[in-house]
């Protein structure tokens, strides 16, 4: 890692948080401890040995610690300096929402972001205490990327890239660049639903509580301010 070459804490601290990948690994563990493979998850184009090298820097920068996670599995957590950090990541991401928004490019439609997403936001307590089985169709994917289940069940929601098997809840389809929209904001689920970019079929409880799972967080609520934004 490059450094300033200069005592200003600024830099000091640019040199931590604005080099590549670091505030999204800070943005991922700001929900609470993480998994190595779930980190992994967050930052499709990180290598593993790059993730393990940051990951290492970060823990000798006192920024990060080694921690457990679901019960004797070893992952990783913010320290008190990095849960400090994440009110900045949280102001990126507002700068982001109101400045950079426009119709995605190609290389920015990540259908394994998309998918981590939704499972590791999602809230598996919207149906009460009975499970749920969601089947998500991307209709403009090959068929070997085109379904996917999201079991929901005890507390906890599970991402399945093959049928989990059992009665199927709720049916979800629409396109992989309509979802990333969705979830980032772009468009309610209610209006993707009008304009048919959206369809939501199954059980009455399971739809009555789908938004409620999809659990969307405060940054789609950001409206952008983005001059002659093309409409989505």
């Amino acid at each position: 890692m490059k450094s300033y070459g200069q005592f200003c804490p600024v830099a000091k601290a640019a040199e931590l948080f604005c080099e590549r990948w670091n505030a999204l690994i800070i943005r991922d563990l700001a929900t609470g401890p993480r998994r190595f493979s779930e980190l992994k998850r967050g930052v499709p184009l990180m290598s593993p040995s790059l993730l393990s090298s940051r990951l290492k820097w970060l823990i000798k920068e006192g920024i990060v610690e080694s921690a457990d996670v679901s019960g004797d599995r070893s992952g990783y957590a913010l320290t008190e300096s990095g849960r400090e950090f994440v009110p900045l990541v949280e102001a990126l991401g507002i700068w982001g929402q109101r400045w950079t928004r426009r119709e995605l490019q190609d290389h920015e439609i990540d259908l394994g972001l998309l998918v981590w997403s939704l499972e590791s936001s999602a809230n598996p307590n919207a149906f009460g205490p009975r499970p749920c089985l969601i089947r998500l169709e991307l209709t403009d994917q090959v068929d070997a990327k085109r379904f996917w289940w999201f079991l929901n069940r005890q507390g906890r929601c599970q991402l399945c890239v093959d049928d989990p098997g059992g009665d199927v809840n709720l049916y979800i389809n629409c396109t992989l660049p309509d979802a990333i929209y969705i979830v980032r904001g772009d468009i309610s689920p209610s209006g993707a639903m009008a304009k048919n970019r959206l369809e939501v079929i199954g059980d009455g409880w399971a739809r009555r509580a789908f938004t409620k799972w999809l659990n969307l967080g405060s940054l789609t609520k950001v409206p952008s301010h983005r001059s002659g934004e093309q409409h989505l």
